[in-house]
């Protein structure tokens, strides 16, 4: 029998019941209520708790209700502009007390510059909370006693911090490298020294090296990026599947984006089932993880120093180009519906107050507080009101892949002025034979049956859909270019304005449009 495996699992066990327990009692109203008054008892003396007055807002007989009424909603620009610039210039106390001796480093998919992101002591305490319940849920699989000895790999970016005179930066994935428990780091790959790399070329090189010494149980990653490597290393040692060298390989986490797309080309490169697990960690917090073997979405975590506010994605709160409007309505955990999509605004240990994340979500279960992400506030398509969603997007090439039997391993999508109407240019990436003319014709006809807008737009102003087909390398390619390479990064999947004319001026210069 693995010894250490029992001795691991059983730690495992016996964390998991008080959590369970604990967890099984929570009522979601009272839970976030109460993060709500922790945050604001601790930041009342605050340069913002002052500006906004917390400390009477605890006094208040409906706090939930005062707060939304007298704290602005910020997105990152009004955050960064109006505070946060001061705690990266050293000021203490002023979105949160004490000094932020952290900043994450964060483009998302849609930003062109860096975002500065403070990660504070009590986030911190709040991410490993996170993580440790997500791995003593994994006592809910009936896995054997040696996967608790196997190998994680996780695929993030550099752990290497660049001090700035004041305050360290740097991928997330790298201030939480120095908050790694000490028992975990012989679990950990792919170590400390590789994790430290910053190019990404040379971080897969190593880890093609060093495969074959690893024993891997769990792979944690954006799949784009772990599928590279999984493909290299098949190649690298003329393997049939990623089980032959890593056959205790039984789960892969991954987040960031839909993985609907990816699922057949992952099935291509196992040779056994895996269990895939999703989880839900931003720059900004540790928002959720699948925590059911027969759920479908992820379950929000609720008592770990984030209060969460639900604004509906609509036209009465966001413009055409996915930005909030003043004053928009703003609903608690109690009042969100199933099947409604929702853009999350997130008040943090962080020092993030009303703040839009910009990810879209909905429910698909209440009771269990479960989500899934359908998308980016910014990444949907409405130039003539089809209200086309990234959910419809991922969704309508999930279907024509399994139409066509191919692997679509990247798209992207714009909206484009056609004489005086409108028209779609998707860009598919796959390295299998694709005839765009029926590419356009299977999307289009399963766009019609997904979404009425769409369907009725279609045939009024939507006067043609295009489809280039490139080489899933054109898309890796641009993403290094733009010094996008591997990490957390993601290939947006809707191009607008600039985005989209970097990327046709990229195409026409290697000739490929």
């Amino acid at each position: 029998m693995p010894i250490l495996g029992s001795i691991i699992k059983k730690a495992f066990e016996l964390r998991s019941k008080p959590v369970e327990k604990k967890l099984s009692k929570l009522n979601p109203v009272i839970a976030q209520q109460k993060e709500l008054v922790k945050l604001l008892s601790k930041a009342q003396f605050t340069a913002i708790g002052e500006h906004y007055k917390f400390s009477k807002l605890l006094n208040s007989t409906n706090i939930e209700r005062d707060f939304k009424a007298s704290v602005a909603v910020h997105d990152y620009q009004a955050m960064y502009k109006r505070w946060w610039y001061r705690a990266l210039n050293g000021e203490t106390y002023v979105t949160w007390p004490g000094k932020v001796k952290y900043f994450a480093l964060s483009s998302g998919t849609s930003e062109a510059s860096s975002k500065y992101i403070p990660v504070t002591d009590d986030m911190l305490k709040g991410i490993k909370q996170a993580t440790l319940r997500q791995l003593v849920s994994a006592t809910k699989y009936d896995f054997p006693l040696d996967f608790y000895e196997k190998g994680i790999l996780m695929i993030g970016g550099s752990t290497h911090l660049q001090y700035n005179g004041t305050y360290y930066e740097g991928d997330l994935s790298g201030i939480t490298a120095g908050n790694i428990p000490f028992w975990f780091q012989h679990f950990y790959k792919p170590g400390r020294r590789i994790s430290k790399t910053s190019d990404w070329a040379t971080k897969l090189n190593e880890m093609v090296k060093k495969a074959p010494t690893w024993d891997i149980g769990i792979l944690v990653g954006v799949p784009a990026w772990v599928q590279i490597l999984m493909e290299r290393i098949i190649e690298e040692y003329n393997l049939k599947t990623i089980h032959d060298i890593w056959p205790n390989l039984k789960v892969y986490v991954h987040s960031g984006v839909s993985f609907k797309p990816y699922v057949k080309s992952f099935e291509k490169l196992v040779a056994k089932p895996l269990m895939y697990n999703e989880s839900y960690l931003s720059s900004e917090g540790y928002v959720a993880y699948q925590n059911r073997a027969d759920g479908e979405g992820m379950e929000m975590i609720l008592n770990n120093g984030i209060y969460y506010e639900f604004v509906p994605f609509t036209s009465e709160n966001f413009d055409d180009e996915g930005n909030l409007r003043e004053s928009p309505q703003a609903l608690s955990i109690g009042d969100v519906e199933l099947g409604k999509e929702y853009a999350l605004l997130m008040t943090t240990n962080a020092g993030a107050w009303r703040y839009l994340l910009g990810d879209t979500i909905k429910f698909i279960d209440k009771k269990h507080s479960e989500i899934v992400i359908t998308g980016r506030t910014k990444h949907f398509i409405s130039i003539c009101g089809e209200h086309l969603s990234q959910e419809n997007m991922n969704r309508a090439i999930e279907l024509m892949q399994e139409d066509l039997d191919i692997e679509v391993k990247e798209f992207t999508v714009a909206g484009v002025r056609h004489g005086s109407l409108f028209a779609h240019r998707w860009y598919i990436g796959t390295n299998d034979p694709l005839d765009p003319d029926l590419a356009r014709q299977k999307i289009d006809d399963h766009l019609k049956n997904l979404n009425d807008d769409y369907r009725v737009e279609r045939m009024e102003a939507i006067k043609d859909v295009f489809v280039k087909v490139l080489p899933t390398q054109v898309f890796y390619d641009y993403m290094k270019e733009k010094g996008k390479e591997g990490s957390a990064n993601k290939f947006p999947r809707v191009l607008k304005n600039s985005r989209f004319d970097e990327w046709d001026r990229y195409l026409k210069q290697r000739g490929l449009v």
